[in-house]
């Protein structure tokens, strides 16, 4: 076995104190002080330490029920600190542009420089005030698309949230209708017109820019196919949908994010990430495998 780095056996060992501590009630005074920040703020602190090495973010995690879903990653809090035993140092870095929160799920909108650039979108989900598992889901940086839009520009001030359900309803029926079952017919109605802003690396604005894109697509030969939602989260004006397909004829996890406005689309981000072949996971946990 490869020798650890200083930097990542502290980090494990505060860890391990931490969780030990909190099982005694008896908190140390950076314990207590990352205690009051509330889950987004957590999960910000968390990202970001992967850039700084701090290690009191890491005490959110519960180190014995940590359930990992990014299948290039070992299980547990072993598998993360080898993760980060392999970056170069002083070579990642941590964006995150938006955050929110879904009962006891809170994801977020991050950009990285983590073994080369990429857009993530994380999953996070609590359980009696710890971290206990994780999703993701990958993309390596793109050029501003035709628009010149980046993957992580726009607004990110959340808004509405006596409507979050409703709009998870809206964004969910649209996935499910269009991408899920091609019922372009419907198209039309779960947009203001024309009006729509895309940041897809390979799309313009403009619904009409969609269907152009879609053409294109189609007459080279790419076929993108959703075959299953597999869960839908929302904040507000903000809605997450987390989907199961096939780009190209290759097994793939999508990760869109919506913008409702005025009970209509008005704004998508997304990451597209192969989903390996199962020989070559490290662990067994599944891309998915969503709990309630």
């Amino acid at each position: 076995m490869k020798k650890i780095t200083s930097r990542v056996l502290i980090l494990l060992l505060v860890l391990s104190a931490t969780n030990a501590a909190f099982s005694q009630k008896n908190k140390s005074t950076n314990s207590k002080k990352h205690s009051t920040m509330n889950k987004k703020q957590q999960v910000t602190a968390l990202l970001k330490a992967i850039e700084t090495g701090a290690t009191e973010p890491v005490a959110t995690i519960n180190a014995n029920k940590y359930i990992q879903h990014n299948l290039n990653v070992e299980d547990g809090l072993a598998g993360f600190g080898k993760l980060l035993q392999q970056l170069p140092p002083k070579s990642a870095r941590v964006n995150t542009v938006r955050v929110f929160q879904d009962g006891n799920f809170v994801f977020a909108h991050t950009e990285y420089n983590f073994f080369g650039p990429k857009i993530g979108f994380d999953i996070f989900r609590f359980e009696d005030g710890k971290i206990v598992e994780h999703w993701d889901n990958l993309q390596t940086t793109a050029e501003p698309n035709p628009s010149k839009h980046t993957m992580t520009d726009g607004t990110t001030q959340t808004v509405d949230l006596d409507k979050t359900e409703a709009n998870k309803t809206l964004v969910k029926s649209f996935v499910d209708d269009i991408l899920v079952n091609g019922r372009m017919e419907k198209l039309a109605g779960y947009f203001n017109g024309d009006s729509y802003i895309q940041h897809n690396p390979l799309i313009p604005d403009q619904l009409s820019g969609l269907g152009k894109a879609l053409e294109a697509m189609a007459k080279q030969g790419i076929t993108m196919k959703y075959d299953k939602i597999h869960t839908v989260l929302g904040e507000g004006n903000f809605v997450l949908v987390v989907s199961e397909g096939h780009l190209g004829g290759r097994h793939s996890s999508f990760y869109d994010l919506f913008r409702v406005e005025n009970g209509k689309i008005a704004e998508h981000w997304d990451t597209i990430e192969e989903i390996p072949a199962k020989e070559g996971w490290k662990n067994n946990n599944g891309k998915f495998g969503f709990t309630y």
